[in-house]
């Protein structure tokens, strides 16, 4: 008949479900095999005892513990990797070799296995710590002063919080080379952004985030790099960039200062593009109708001169026909402005008038009597 034959039909107990517990019921089966059992005689009486060896107890426990050992190099030699995860083996406290995920197999008692999470991405952050993580995270910024407190290249003094992920890239490195590397990663993110803020003025680094972000990763790597930490960036981020509470009204004034200096500056300008181009337009064009004026003048006097030389030149061939012409010519442009016209003769004592005939009203017929 089996063992589960046996057991009482209202209830069964659980066999081992860990090694732990298998290797703990092996051990008492063992204990029990080898205990001397008290068996009574006819009558109630014991049997005589035989002379004890004193090897026995030594033996039995060496057995035990060869079992015990061999049990768990069993169990120890099977190992399996999640999903995620890689596993480091040193053969002796000697790096042997990476595993990836699944089910593999390891020497006992030889080699060890060390299980490191290269998905997950760990967080630090600076100048605050978040208390309730969620949709409405809060946030706690109590006694962080000594991380987010910097000086800028100015001489001032500004607030910074930020935050730096990274995950693992190398699980050797990550183990071996560096005893703490969440130190080493918080200590080498303050040193960097502390330098990087320091060589820059108050008002870039209050609107120039993304790129102070950018050099921070930059230079950040290149530490960890050099420090052979194993780790890999995956984003810095600044949170918060403000001046401390204390100094906060002050820069405030000096702010509303400088927004009213940068709108009294920008309508300057604006009066300046409006009134300057066309002050200059107004100049280029006086200059232009100078210029033309010149021209038109000089061309006029070049066209008279070169008149009066004709002229001259026909008066010297014929000076009678051609001061004629000039009487006659000048007496063309002159008469038709006159209203009226006088002719006088040397013999006569007063002027004779001529009858208009270009005048508005024109001839007039005689009147009878």
């Amino acid at each position: 008949m089996s063992m589960q034959d046996q057991q009482p039909p209202w209830g069964r107990k659980k066999g081992p479900q860990t090694p732990e517990e298998m290797v703990a019921q092996l051990i008492k089966k063992l204990q029990d095999f080898f205990s001397e059992e008290k068996k009574q005689g006819p009558g109630g009486t014991q049997p005589p005892k035989k002379p004890s060896n004193p090897f026995a107890g030594i033996t039995k426990f060496l057995a035990i513990a060869a079992i015990f050992l061999l049990l768990q190099g069993a169990f120890s030699s099977v190992f399996k990797i999640q999903p995620g995860e890689v596993g480091v083996i040193l053969t002796l406290g000697k790096y042997s070799r990476t595993t990836q995920s699944g089910l593999h197999f390891k020497l006992p008692y030889v080699e060890s296995l060390y299980k490191v999470n290269v998905e997950e991405i760990q967080k630090q952050e600076f100048g605050f710590r978040t208390r309730f993580p969620g949709q409405q995270s809060t946030f706690d910024r109590r006694n962080y002063d000594m991380e987010s407190l910097m000086l800028t290249a100015d001489k001032n003094v500004i607030n910074v919080a930020w935050i730096v992920q990274y995950k693992i890239s190398d699980p050797y490195l990550y183990l071996f080379k560096i005893k703490d590397v969440k130190q080493a990663v918080h200590d080498a993110s303050e040193s960097v952004t502390r330098r990087i803020v320091g060589n820059m003025d108050f008002d870039y680094v209050l609107s120039n985030r993304d790129l102070l972000a950018a050099s921070v990763k930059q230079e950040l790597q290149s530490e960890l790099d050099n420090l052979e930490s194993g780790v890999a960036l995956v984003t810095v981020q600044f949170q918060d960039i403000n001046p401390p509470d204390m100094v906060k009204p002050a820069f405030n004034e000096v702010n509303e200062a400088d927004q009213d200096m940068k709108r009294l500056v920008n309508e300057a300008q604006e009066t300046y593009n409006r009134v300057i181009p066309k002050a200059r337009g107004s100049a280029k064009q006086t200059i232009e109708e100078a210029r033309g004026y010149a021209s038109e003048r000089l061309n006029d006097a070049k066209g008279q001169s070169g008149r009066f030389l004709d002229i001259l030149k026909e008066y010297r061939n014929a000076p009678d026909v051609t001061r004629k012409r000039m009487y006659l010519e000048s007496m063309q442009g002159i008469l038709p402005g006159v209203e009226k016209i006088y002719v006088i003769d040397k013999d006569q004592q007063s002027p004779i008038p001529l009858l208009n005939l270009t005048g508005a009203q024109g001839l007039t017929a005689p009147q009878k009597n």
